[in-house]
């Protein structure tokens, strides 16, 4: 008979999630977030003592793994939130606060903290440049959503929002929400994020031309002229050298599935951390031989020192 993953002990028992946690979180050990200290820390102990406390002899401190996490100040349990976490990391284009209010019976406002506090954890940081010799990385734009306060127009895109996302063939994606696709904006997000040995490839968009010369090569498909795919005949990294955006592309159509079909609505502010969700499941999918378990643990390693809090 199958077991659902949701039945294991970590994801039921609330002391088994806290020990698991600081398994990830503390590999070697409790770290006081206090005072940084490690040597003479000791768990707390009795029958009212809060479930996983500790405490630090060097600043007298006490402290849970929650203390400097997303998780800091919540009462919702740990097991909890890491079914909310293994729903959000291994739903392909996300999870509703209203569906995640229903399964893990709390309140719509509590789900929806929790999934914001999830994609923080999600979101990573001090990330080295994209590709590098004989790496390939498509670049493009795409809009979603309406600005706050700009009127629905007939045509174009000046009342949408603007997203730029970066994919390395067999690789990552980041994706970023940028004010507009002039010259200025394009270059700053492309040059801070892709090494100067890589491929680049893009659309025929004229922003390209001037950002694409600083790198080791810079080939472009004709959209406007049906062209989606051109084969060269060379060969890159033991691989047929194909230009193309249509692993990008494919990125977009995940994204605008789940943020029209799943989220339907989105606010300008909080965009940067959908964008986030997805670069997340889409950088640790199962192609590059992650699974959904490893993608919750990667997930909970990235929930130190990003406290969320809303006013």
């Amino acid at each position: 008979m199958a077991n659902s993953i949701l039945s294991v002990k970590v994801l039921q028992i609330e002391t088994a999630a806290i020990a698991w946690v600081e398994a990830q979180v503390w590999p070697e050990g409790p770290v006081c977030p206090h005072c940084g200290g490690f040597v003479r820390i000791g768990k707390m102990k009795g029958r009212a003592t809060r479930i996983g406390l500790y405490k630090c002899y060097q600043c007298r401190k006490q402290f849970t793994v929650k203390v400097g996490t997303v998780f800091e100040d919540s009462h919702i349990p740990m097991n909890l939130w890491l079914q909310a976490m293994y729903l959000l990391c291994s739903s392909k284009k996300g999870i509703s606060s209203n569906q995640l209010s229903r399964t893990l019976g709390v309140t719509l406002k509590t789900a929806w903290f929790m999934s914001h506090r999830i994609r923080e954890a999600m979101r990573v940081v001090g990330v080295t440049p994209m590709g590098g010799a004989g790496e390939i990385v498509e670049a493009d734009e795409t809009f979603i959503g309406r600005i706050e306060g700009e009127r629905k127009r007939r045509s174009g895109w000046g009342h949408k929002n603007a997203v730029l996302t970066l994919v390395q063939r067999k690789g990552s994606a980041r994706s970023f929400h940028i004010e507009d696709t002039s010259l200025g904006q394009i270059h700053n997000v492309v040059h801070d994020n892709i090494a100067r040995k890589t491929a680049l490839m893009t659309d025929e968009a004229r922003h390209y031309e001037d950002v694409g010369q600083r790198f080791a090569s810079h080939e472009t498909v004709k959209h406007s002229a049906d062209e989606y795919v051109r084969y060269t005949g060379d060969y890159i990294g033991g691989e047929k050298y194909i230009v193309s955006t249509n692993t990008v592309e494919g990125y977009f159509s995940i994204f605008k599935r789940g943020m029209k079909g799943v989220y339907q609505h989105c606010k300008e502010k909080h965009l940067h951390r959908y964008l986030a969700e997805f670069d997340f499941r889409y950088s640790n999918r199962i192609r590059l031989g992650v699974n959904d378990v490893e993608r919750t643990e990667r997930a909970v390693k990235g929930i130190v020192g990003k406290r969320l809090t809303y006013r």
